[in-house]
């Protein structure tokens, strides 16, 4: 007898309306690119060495931490002067309990990590280069399939125009949200109202020639 092969069941339209999804509720110039964003899935940060990515990763971590516990590995800068600096620099106060930072770790330890009872919730990767022989493309997919509830926000640097490494690369076709850092400047797009985040308004100014206001 023919073995009847058994579909994935479908969603009628009705329900798929009435699907409560788990969004931040931000505010301010966040809210004004970001919207209401998923609390889930992943976003990427990216650009060329020292335009801003890492200031503006932190200052996006300690703000996401007003929401819920955030965890930042600094792989690449591990936890030297020039990563506390930025941390000084992002605003972030010594009695944050909310954001907790780290140096390089191990995918295996950072999925045993997600699976404990005071899991993270929102995971920043800084960054995608320093996993590059760890972190292959099916292990990335398998990374946000086994966490469907950690948002993941990683960061790569920038080739000819694109996110470095393949993982990098296939992060961006699967990121929500991108941010594409220049001159102390964050290009925000993809499922989001999109727009600009002045990293520093003085040294954006010096670095582009001109008012940051006055660009398009």
């Amino acid at each position: 007898m023919e073995k009847v092969k058994k579909f994935k069941r479908a969603t009628a339209i009705s329900n798929l309306y009435d699907t409560k999804h788990e969004v931040f509720e931000l505010t301010g110039a966040w809210k004004s690119v970001l919207g209401d964003p998923s609390k889930s899935g992943a976003w990427l940060i990216y650009g060329a060495e020292k335009n801003g990515k890492t200031w503006l990763a932190l200052m996006l971590a300690n703000y996401l931490s007003s929401f819920t516990k955030v965890h930042y590995i600094s792989g690449e800068e591990g936890k030297d002067k020039a990563f506390v600096d930025s941390c000084v620099r992002a605003g972030i106060k010594p009695n944050n309990r909310s954001l907790l930072i780290t140096d390089y770790e191990p995918i295996e330890d950072l999925n045993a990590r997600l699976k404990s009872r005071v899991a993270p919730k929102v995971v920043f990767i800084d960054n995608l280069t320093i996993y590059a022989d760890e972190l292959t493309s099916s292990l990335f997919r398998k990374l946000l399939t086994d966490h469907p509830k950690t948002l993941f926000i990683f960061l790569a640097h920038e080739d000819r125009g694109a996110p470095y490494t393949a993982v990098a690369k296939l992060c961006k076709k699967l990121a929500k949200i991108i941010f594409y850092v220049q001159g102390l400047i964050g290009i925000v797009s993809g499922r989001c109202p999109g727009g600009k985040l002045i990293i520093n308004d003085e040294q954006a100014a010096l670095y582009h020639g001109q008012s940051t206001n006055d660009q398009e």
